[in-house]
Parts: C-alpha cells; sequence; structure tokens
C-alpha cells in the first residue's frame, strides 16, 4: 500500500506540473521483496523424482527510484525574443545564488541590468548583458545570439552554450525547474548547440511539459485501484487470522 501511494504522489505531481514550461515527467520504480523458500526446485524426493518448480512466497513490493522521463516536450510558439527551446539532448546554465543550476525552461527575460535571467531572476550562464536600444534578439541554431538595433546595425552577438550529462536521470530536482549535478548524473560537458549529438536551439518558442494527461489518468487508476485491491487483502488477510484464533473456542 505504501508503494502503490508513491505511484499515485508522483501521478499528483506529474498532472499538477502538466503546464509548467520545460517540465519533464517522474515515473517510479519498485522491486519485489525477498521470498520464503518453501520448496527448491530440482530437488529429490524421496522416491527418487525431481521437484519440477519451487513454493515461493514474496514478501511485497518496495520502490527503488524516482526516475525523471527526459523525452521531448511540445513547442509553442510564443513571439517573444528571449523565449528558447532546446531540440534534442542538453540544458541550460544558470547561476541561482552562489551555484549554478541547470535547466530545460527557456523563458528568459531581462533584469535591470540587461542581464538575460530566468523568472527567478537567475542569469544564464555565461552572462550575457542587451544593449540598450536593442529592437530585436535573435538565436540561430548553433546558439548564435544576436541583438539587432536601428538600421539593421549589429549590436552584440554572443554564444550561448548547451550542456549534457552522461546520465540526465541522476539529476537532483532542486524545485523551481532547475536540477542539480550529482555523482549519479556526471559533470556537465558543454557543447555547441546542434553538433556532436547536442540539442539545437530554437527562437520564440518555448518547450512544454512532457506529461501526457491521459497517460497520467490512467496510471493513477491503475495506482488506486492496486491500493485498493491491497487494502482488501489485509482485510481478509484480518479476518482469516480472527477466524484461526477463534478455533479454540
Amino acid at each position: 500500500m505504501s508503494a502503490q501511494q508513491l505511484t499515485i504522489d508522483t501521478v499528483a505531481n506529474n498532472l499538477a506540473n502538466s503546464s509548467t514550461t520545460g517540465f519533464k515527467k517522474s515515473r517510479s520504480n519498485f522491486e519485489d521483496l525477498m521470498y520464503q523458500t518453501h520448496l527448491i526446485a530440482g530437488a529429490i524426493t524421496p522416491a527418487g523424482g525431481q521437484i519440477p518448480s519451487s513454493i515461493q512466497v514474496g514478501m511485497g513490493v518496495r520502490p527503488t527510484s524516482v526516475q525523471k522521463i527526459f523525452t521531448q516536450g511540445d513547442y509553442v510558439q510564443t513571439g517573444n525574443d528571449l523565449d528558447m527551446a532546446i531540440q534534442g539532448d542538453g540544458f541550460f546554465r544558470v547561476l541561482h545564488g552562489d551555484e549554478e543550476l541547470y535547466t530545460r525552461a527557456g523563458n528568459f527575460t531581462l533584469d535591470s541590468e540587461g542581464y538575460i535571467t530566468n523568472s527567478q531572476g537567475d542569469r544564464l550562464q555565461p552572462e550575457i548583458a542587451i544593449p540598450e536600444g536593442t529592437i530585436l534578439v535573435t538565436v540561430q541554431a548553433n546558439g548564435r545570439l544576436t541583438a539587432h538595433g536601428q538600421n539593421d546595425a549589429v549590436l552584440l552577438e554572443a554564444d550561448i552554450p548547451i550542456y549534457t550529462f552522461i546520465n540526465s536521470s541522476g539529476l537532483f530536482a532542486a524545485g523551481q525547474n532547475l536540477l542539480r549535478p550529482t555523482e549519479g548524473s556526471g559533470e556537465p560537458i558543454e557543447g555547441v548547440p546542434g553538433t556532436d549529438g547536442v540539442g539545437s536551439l530554437t527562437n520564440q518558442t518555448l518547450e512544454m511539459s512532457n506529461v501526457d494527461i491521459v497517460e497520467e489518468m490512467v496510471a493513477m487508476i491503475v495506482g488506486q485501484r492496486a491500493y485498493e485491491a491491497n487494502s482488501k487483502a489485509l482485510t481478509t488477510g484480518d479476518r482469516m487470522l480472527e477466524t484461526a484464533t477463534g478455533l479454540k473456542r
């Protein structure tokens, strides 16, 4: 029942973030516990025969991980110059306090000093300040950002790198659409968008959540029914024990 509760909690979090920019859904993974072995397959019977199959009674289930699934989310055209989406593998790097964290959410804006930041005010790394007088910002697939002024004047050119990990599922979810590297994820690998398997960038576009609402609703129903079935099994076991202890009367 505890394991099924974890399933419901995971599904509920996925559904709650179905409209969160760059959100990646999670999946609960489980494994069976130890078994009570009453008979081992292959044992020799007193008559000289061989037992073809064993008798093992399972002791239950336990969760092993809640894994992030980094499949691509749908894209939405926004028309905002600073909105970016990664097509393929990779993450943006931002400076959160004194810590460098990673995100798939590309809904960037400008702070009071003109630096590109996310919605929490964390600056995109490396820092890029958009000059005054900019009327258009374009980002090419290879990460080249260009700020255009009047009469097609180029006011700034800068490159936005993309970072990948050997095991993206090993990243630690820190909230606020941010992910923290761990020993399980490996160190970040800096790359040029669109090269060597690194995702490319798209301007004026956002990647939305990869949560499939229908799929999550089905998983929620299955989890609820499994929880109820386990509850019934517990009730049935209690009644059987009650009957057994009442036999002496």
